[in-house]
């Protein structure tokens, strides 16, 4: 499956060999100590230390669960009359069919899946770059989707990649996807990352955003069951990136949000236990995306989590 597919989650693993996932994950440290495939939280990856794309078939199954929950609080950023763009990508696809519901909108996209998930929104504005058709992910690259995007300016750009890391970066494994992903962040002022779990510690080949240009970050609250992604978190914050964590079950899978019309309050997420938005966490910890001394090396709080996050009041996930 990880050679066919580039990368797996444990659950997908678990549900087709039909066993626990901690039977799974044992399995797994023993074939990536054989150098037959690289762990990563959540899932493995193909041996070499960049994750190889998986065509858009497989990644339509791979933590669908996660992107659900991520494309469900990432729709309650846009508020109405907004202009964004939105990359490709099957996390992006779940966001645009939730913001066909809100008035007043205009996308910006490469992405014929985005598209086509607003092609029937009456109150909202399609605007589809030019570009070459890149097949395996239904979106338009080259330098005719670099060029339309010249002299755009959005509120905000909604992206996606292979992998992200406090070092790298948001990256993916395409050369053209990630020089259009670039092009979109340009155009934006604020821009906003989409990833899963199993993408936090993961490297594409090529860089799309550099973490100091990476304004938020929205993934699940997976990510905070395993040390290695809390660090990678609380390394993310220590970089000034605000990272919210979306709960799994929130709210019924695929529902866009309803916004406000006309004179009535804007409809804004109410965050999770997990989510951190808002004002400031009790006991006056500094926000996410603030800067505070002792970076990346940070004390750790009692349970092995890193004070960042624990100071913030985030449960472990289970």
């Amino acid at each position: 499956m990880v050679r066919a597919n580039g990368a797996v989650s444990l659950r997908e693993l678990a549900r087709v060999v039909q066993t626990s996932e901690v039977t799974v994950r044992r399995d797994v440290r023993a074939l990536e100590a054989e150098g037959l495939l690289d762990r990563r939280h959540g899932g493995a990856v193909l041996p070499g230390g960049f994750s190889r794309e998986p065509g858009y078939p497989q990644k339509t199954h791979l933590s669908a669960a996660e992107k659900s929950a991520i494309a469900d609080f990432a729709a309650g950023l846009v508020e109405e009359g907004d202009a964004v763009v939105v990359g490709a990508g099957t996390t992006t696809q779940e966001l645009a069919r939730r913001l066909a519901r809100v008035p007043g909108l205009t996308v910006v996209t490469n992405s014929l899946l985005v598209a086509q998930a607003l092609a029937h929104a009456n109150r909202v504005e399609v605007v589809m770059t030019g570009g070459t058709l890149r097949g395996s992910n239904y979106a338009l690259v080259g330098s005719g989707a670099e060029q339309s995007l010249q002299g755009l300016r959005v509120n905000k750009a909604f992206i996606s990649g292979s992998g992200l890391t406090a070092e790298r970066g948001l990256s993916t494994a395409n050369m053209l996807s990630a020089s259009v992903d670039r092009a979109m962040v340009l155009a934006a002022a604020e821009v906003i990352v989409l990833a899963d779990h199993t993408k936090l510690g993961a490297a594409g080949m090529f860089q799309t955003v550099a973490t100091e240009t990476i304004t938020r970050l929205v993934t699940d609250e997976q990510a905070t069951a395993d040390d290695s992604t809390v660090r990678e978190l609380d390394a993310l914050a220590d970089c000034g990136v605000q990272v919210d964590l979306a709960p799994l079950g929130a709210g019924p899978g695929g529902d866009a949000p309803v916004h406000g019309t006309g004179s009535g309050p804007m409809h804004q997420p109410q965050p999770g236990p997990m989510a951190r938005r808002g004002g400031p966490p009790p006991g006056g910890a500094p926000l996410p995306g603030q800067r505070r001394p002792g970076a990346h090396g940070g004390p750790v709080a009692p349970g092995g989590m890193p004070a960042r996050l624990a100071e913030l009041g985030l449960p472990r996930g289970r």
